[in-house]
C-alpha cells in the first residue's frame, strides 16, 4: 500500500504528495478543458504511468540478462481524448525506440512486456494502445 495525498489548490490545480518519499507533483487541467495547461493533467499522468511502467518492467527484464542493456530506451506516447461525452482517454499510441544491440532472442520478450505491465492491465480495455517498435542496428 502506498499513500498519496492530493490537495486542491484552486484554479483547477492540484498538489500530490507521495508519502513514502515526500516528492510532490502538480497537476493542471488542460487548456481544452478550462485549465491553464501549465503542468501534467491527470490524464497525462495516466499516459506517463503507462510509458514509465513499460520502461521499468523492461528494465527489470534487462537486469535479469547480463547481455541486455536498455540504457537509452525511449518511449513516445500520445494521449488522445474522446471527441464525444463522456470525456475520457480513447487512445494511447506508443513508439518504443530501443538502443543498439538488442538481440533477436530478447525482442519478443520485450514486446510481450508491453501487454503485461501492471498499468496496461489496469486500463479500461476500450482504450486503444497500439505500439510500434524500432530497433537500432
Amino acid at each position: 500500500m502506498v499513500e498519496i495525498n492530493v490537495e486542491y489548490q484552486g484554479t483547477l490545480r492540484c498538489q500530490a504528495v507521495h508519502q513514502p518519499s515526500g516528492r510532490e507533483i502538480m497537476t493542471d487541467a488542460p487548456v481544452d478543458n478550462q485549465g491553464k495547461g501549465e503542468s501534467f493533467s491527470p490524464t497525462d499522468l495516466v499516459a506517463t504511468a503507462l510509458a514509465s511502467c513499460i520502461s521499468t518492467i523492461m528494465g527489470i527484464y534487462a537486469n535479469r540478462h547480463e547481455d541486455l542493456d536498455l540504457t537509452g530506451l525511449k518511449i513516445k506516447i500520445e494521449k488522445h481524448m474522446s471527441a464525444d461525452a463522456p470525456r475520457q482517454i480513447a487512445k494511447l499510441p506508443m513508439t518504443i525506440n530501443f538502443p543498439p544491440g538488442i538481440s533477436d532472442k530478447h525482442r519478443s520478450a520485450l514486446e510481450e512486456i508491453v501487454q503485461h505491465c501492471p498499468v496496461h492491465r489496469s486500463l479500461d480495455p476500450n482504450i486503444q494502445t497500439p505500439v510500434v517498435f524500432f530497433y537500432a542496428d
